[in-house]
């Protein structure tokens, strides 16, 4: 029997819509159901800073590179898979993608971060402690992650996006333990992963309660300044630390570390069928097909 061979943790991606896109070292691939049946695949050369300088992939540089690139190519991806459904052939404009991607951060920064600063900053005739007050405040921004993932996994449209990202897990799982990329190899991993993105979002909400905590508070425009500047550490020392939990997984304090986003990824993720999985696979294949070609041409 040959022994099967695991590989490097090199890919990683996100569901779309009907589809999934993933992420090698140089190329991001997308493969998508067609309204049809039939399975849409496509790829890109990945034009990031991490594949040409050696000052983007600096400890705590890389995870702000890495954050600015997912959400660029995960809401271009996102169009792109949205289009297929729509049969349209014409892609959304760079500054279109830009306006979007402005748009869904303006949001989540009100959402996640003046939401909780301003209704803790109510109860500061009664709570004088800013210690209590930034603590409250980021128990209120994970209850607002959290209730507003569960909410939105009553829709189906994203049940089915959940179901995508379940098997894109799924098919990383089997790739990096070297098994065959077949619906009966890969049935059988779970749906969670400790370097998903809902486990780098957790993380992240958990960082900024222990970075928040002892900030003064000053006034309104001085403390949300304050704390939007501070998102791009936050962010950094959060990726540093999935990453480590990710490498060491198994050691049980990387456990203890991953355990929550492990658990939070119940909610994001469900079981995909086996069309599903195929639909992953694909992906996965390009991408790999597209580093190949690019390291050759290298």
């Amino acid at each position: 029997m040959t022994e099967k061979k695991p590989q490097p943790a090199l890919y990683g991606g996100q569901a779309v819509i009907e589809g999934v896109m993933i992420r090698g070292r140089r190329t991001v691939a997308l493969a998508c159901r067609k309204p049809n049946g039939d399975i849409y695949r496509y790829r890109e050369p990945l034009r990031s800073p991490l594949v040409r300088s050696r000052l983007a992939r600096l400890p705590f540089v890389r995870g702000v590179v890495v954050l600015w690139e997912s959400l660029d190519y995960g809401i271009r991806m996102l169009m792109r898979s949205a289009e297929v459904q729509l049969d349209q052939e014409e892609q959304l404009g760079k500054g279109g993608n830009t306006l979007v991607m402005g748009v869904a951060l303006a949001g989540a920064l009100l959402l996640f971060i003046g939401v909780p600063y301003l209704a803790t900053s109510l109860a500061r005739a009664v709570i004088p402690s800013s210690v209590v007050l930034n603590v409250t405040e980021g128990l209120i921004r994970l209850a607002l992650l959290v209730g507003y993932l569960i909410a939105i996994s009553f829709l189906p449209d994203v049940r089915r996006v959940f179901a995508y990202h379940g098997a894109e897990h799924m098919t990383i799982h089997a790739f990096e333990h070297g098994d065959p990329l077949t619906p009966e190899r890969i049935e059988p991993y779970p749906t969670a992963h400790p370097r998903c993105g809902t486990a780098f979002l957790l993380l992240v909400v958990v960082v900024s309660i222990v970075i928040f905590a002892f900030l003064p508070r000053v006034n309104l425009l001085v403390d949300l300044v304050v704390r939007l500047l501070l998102v791009v550490p936050v962010a950094s020392i959060s990726y540093e630390a999935l990453r480590l939990g990710a490498s060491h997984e198994r050691s049980p304090l990387m456990r203890l570390l991953v355990a929550p986003g492990l658990l939070l990824q119940g909610i994001t993720t469900r079981r995909p069928d086996d069309r599903m999985i195929e639909v992953a696979v694909a992906s996965l294949e390009e991408a790999i097909a597209g580093d190949r070609e690019a390291e050759a041409a290298a």
